[in-house]
């Protein structure tokens, strides 16, 4: 089973190729996706009623929000705190925007829903950020500098992998430290656990510049690859390359 759904302002894939005995894997992918849709009503900045412009404009109170926003914002959190404020989602003069942490976990608690399902052998990709289980899965990683090359294919069986660059939006990603662009990398990849770590990590990283790929690398369960501003290609030891 193929499935692709535009939501988040991004194409989200799922494929399904064991759903296990008796199994609707067409059935299962239902609630996948309508859990992403509404994460996405729930959490955008850019729609007016969505739970995070209210807060921001302060017509709800903390005790007020949903465990999900506090799940999120308390992640947020974490990871202003442990990348030393480079990743940041309230920076001087715009609003509220957790989308860096929301992507990959929305996508993450999505692949959860699949297996709560049965569901054995997946995977889920949400603009090049995947889940992935069951079996060994090829994922290729864009070249940062030529769209219809890849600069390197790595292989997972049950984890996740999210890169960070400026290739598809430009210099978006902000160093929460400055308020300015970061601009001392051209793309970070991160293997993990899950897909909110990979995510996550990523973004931070980037944010943090070259200095970034030395603090993902030491993140417990973390491996990376990266492409710096000068051209120059980092791996990590463990980084899982399709051979």
């Amino acid at each position: 089973m193929h499935r692709v759904e535009h939501i988040m302002g991004l194409p989200i894939s799922l494929r399904v190729e064991d759903g296990g005995p008796g199994r609707d894997t067409a059935r299962a992918a239902d609630p996948v996706f309508a859990w992403l849709r509404e994460a996405d009503a729930r959490f955008s900045p850019f729609l007016p009623d969505s739970e995070v412009s209210r807060l921001d404009r302060g017509e709800l109170e903390p005790h007020e929000l949903s465990r999900d926003l506090t799940e999120v914002l308390g992640l947020c959190e974490r990871y202003r705190v442990e990348s030393g404020g480079a990743f940041q989602v309230r920076l001087p003069g715009r609003g509220l925007d957790p989308c860096a942490m929301v992507k990959g976990w929305a996508v993450q608690r999505a692949a959860e829903l699949l297996r709560a399902e049965g569901v054995t052998t997946f995977c889920l990709n949400a603009g090049g950020d995947v889940v992935a289980a069951g079996r060994p899965w090829r994922v290729g990683v864009r070249h940062p500098e030529r769209a219809d090359q890849l600069c390197t294919v790595l292989e997972i069986t049950d984890g996740a992998v999210a890169t960070s660059g400026r290739y598809e939006r430009g210099d978006h990603i902000l160093d929460g430290r400055t308020g300015r662009p970061a601009t001392g990398l051209l793309s970070l990849t991160v293997v993990a656990s899950s897909l909110t770590e990979a995510d996550a990590t990523a973004t931070a990283a980037f944010a943090m510049g070259a200095d970034g790929i030395d603090w993902a690398a030491a993140r417990a369960g973390c491996e990376v690859f990266a492409v710096d501003a000068e051209r120059r290609v980092f791996r990590t030891p463990g980084f899982p390359g399709a051979g």
